[in-house]
C-alpha cells in the first residue's frame, strides 16, 4: 500500500483525480453557502482534469492536502472576484510604471515575469489594488498559456530596504505556493544587495519544500545560467532592446516574443535618466487618474 502523499507508478491517478473531487463535494461544498465558491470555480474543477492534478503534484499526490490548497486558492479567487478582474479594473498608472510586467522566455522556454524592485515602495493605501495587479498578470497568462510555468525575476539592481514590503513579497509567494498549482518553474533574485540578506533569509522559511528548490540567486554575471542574453537588460549584461511602455497591453501570441509592448525603444547609457524624467512626467499625471497620488514609481 502506497504512504499517504505517495505516488506510485502503480496508482491510478484517475482515481486520485475522482477521490479528490468526490470529497471536495462531500466535505467543502455541500451544506455550505452557496455563494462560498465562485460557481465558475467549481465547475472547471469538476471537469479539467489538468487542475485536480496539478493540485495533486503540488501537494505530493496527498488528497487532504490538495483539498486544503483548492480551499484556499478558491476562496482568494472568490475574494478578488478573479474571473472578473480585467484591465479596466486595475488603476491605469500601476500598468504605466512598469514594475511588473511579463517579458520574454527563460533558456527553458519558461515565460518569465519581472518585478522591477527598485520601483516600489510599501504603501498600505494601495495595497489591494497591487495585489490584484500581480493577480491580473497571473490568470491572463494561465488563460493565454494554461499549464505553462512561469519564470519569476526579481530584478533587485539599485534597490534597498525602502523598497521591501515582506508583506506584499509574502503575497507573491503565496500565489505560486497556495493559488496557482504547480505554476512556479523557478523564482531568480538577481543582483540582491547585501543589506537584503536576512530578509530573503525570512523568505526562504515561506517558501516550503516543494518550491525552496526553485529559488535561485545570481548576480548579473551569473544570471546568463538561467536567461539568454536576448531576454536580459543591458544593466544584466544582456543585448535585449525591449523597453515597457503603456498602454497598449502586451497582446503577442508568446510565440514570438520580441516585444510585447508596443515599439521598441532600444536602451542606451541614459536610460535611468531618462526614467527619472519619465516618472516626473507620470507623477504629474497622477492627481487626474487615480484619487490617491503615488509620489514616485509603483509602491509595494
Amino acid at each position: 500500500m502506497a504512504e499517504v502523499g505517495k505516488f506510485e507508478p502503480g496508482q491510478d491517478i484517475k482515481k486520485k483525480i475522482e477521490e479528490t473531487r468526490q470529497k471536495f463535494n462531500n466535505e467543502y461544498v455541500q451544506g455550505q453557502e452557496s455563494d462560498k465558491y465562485d460557481s465558475r470555480d467549481v465547475d472547471r474543477l469538476q471537469k479539467d482534469d489538468a487542475l485536480v492534478e496539478a493540485y495533486l503534484t503540488w501537494r505530493l499526490y496527498s488528497v487532504d492536502d490538495a483539498l486544503k490548497m483548492i480551499d484556499d486558492s478558491f476562496l482568494w479567487r472568490k475574494d478578488f472576484s478573479l474571473n472578473d478582474l480585467t484591465e479596466s479594473s486595475i488603476p491605469k498608472w500601476m500598468f504605466e510604471t512598469g514594475a511588473v510586467f511579463l517579458h520574454g522566455y527563460d533558456k527553458e522556454g519558461n515565460k518569465l515575469f519581472w518585478f522591477k524592485v527598485k520601483l516600489h515602495t510599501k504603501d498600505a493605501k494601495t495595497s489591494m489594488d497591487k495585489k490584484k495587479y500581480v493577480a491580473f498578470w497571473l490568470e491572463r497568462y494561465a488563460k493565454r498559456e494554461p499549464g505553462m510555468p512561469l519564470t519569476v525575476v526579481f530584478d533587485m539592481a539599485d534597490s534597498g530596504i525602502s523598497n521591501i514590503d515582506m508583506d506584499f513579497v509574502k503575497y507573491v509567494i503565496n500565489c505560486f505556493k497556495v493559488y496557482y498549482p504547480k505554476f512556479l518553474s523557478k523564482m531568480i533574485i538577481v543582483d540582491m544587495p547585501w543589506i537584503l540578506n536576512a530578509a530573503w533569509k525570512i523568505v526562504r522559511t515561506w517558501l516550503g519544500p516543494e518550491a525552496i528548490s526553485k529559488l535561485k540567486f545570481a548576480s548579473k554575471n551569473e544570471i546568463q545560467t538561467f536567461i539568454g542574453p536576448e531576454y536580459l537588460p543591458p544593466h544584466m549584461g544582456g543585448t535585449d532592446p525591449f523597453r515597457y511602455s503603456y498602454p497598449p497591453l502586451p497582446d503577442d501570441d508568446f510565440q514570438t516574443p520580441v516585444c510585447e509592448n508596443g515599439p521598441i525603444v532600444r536602451e542606451d547609457d541614459n536610460e535611468s535618466k531618462d526614467f527619472e524624467s519619465d516618472s516626473k512626467e507620470l507623477e504629474s499625471s497622477f492627481s487626474s487618474e487615480v484619487a490617491i497620488e503615488p509620489k514616485k514609481g509603483w509602491f509595494w
